[in-house]
């Protein structure tokens, strides 16, 4: 899915993109850089606004569990965040050299990446 017309970018003071606001009948709802909808219920702009500059991009960091193609978890890290999609690696744990299977999960993100906390079931990780 490409970014969808109705989805209004929003930039912090220095132009970096935080996300985006999409008009929702009388109000409006953002969604964040992996394309998740942030809200239940509309809200107004400078609510909506206010969410996007307090979330920031410090989640893209978080390590996160993507489910591989034989359908286990796996620890990983977002190396990339475009509406092309995105990119996610076998977190390495700051091994450069380390062998790591690298994912591309589609935008908006899907429940092939949810945040390590959330995973649905048993995470492996290189070291295991």
């Amino acid at each position: 899915m490409s970014l969808p017309e109705s989805w209004i970018p929003h930039r912090r003071e220095d132009g970096e993109l935080v996300g985006w606001i999409e008009p929702v009948g009388e109000g409006f709802v953002t969604h964040d850089l992996l394309g998740r909808t942030r809200q239940a219920e509309p809200i107004d702009w400078l609510d909506a606004e206010e969410d996007l500059e307090a979330l920031g991009i410090g989640y893209l960091a978080d390590v996160y569990a993507v489910r591989a193609d034989d359908g286990g978890w796996v620890r990983s890290r977002i190396t990339e965040v475009s509406t092309d999609g995105i990119g996610a690696k076998d977190d390495d744990f700051g091994d450069v050299g380390a062998p790591v299977a690298r994912y591309r999960i589609p935008f908006p993100i899907d429940d092939r990446i949810v945040p390590l906390a959330d995973a649905p079931g048993e995470v492996r990780g290189l070291l295991d």
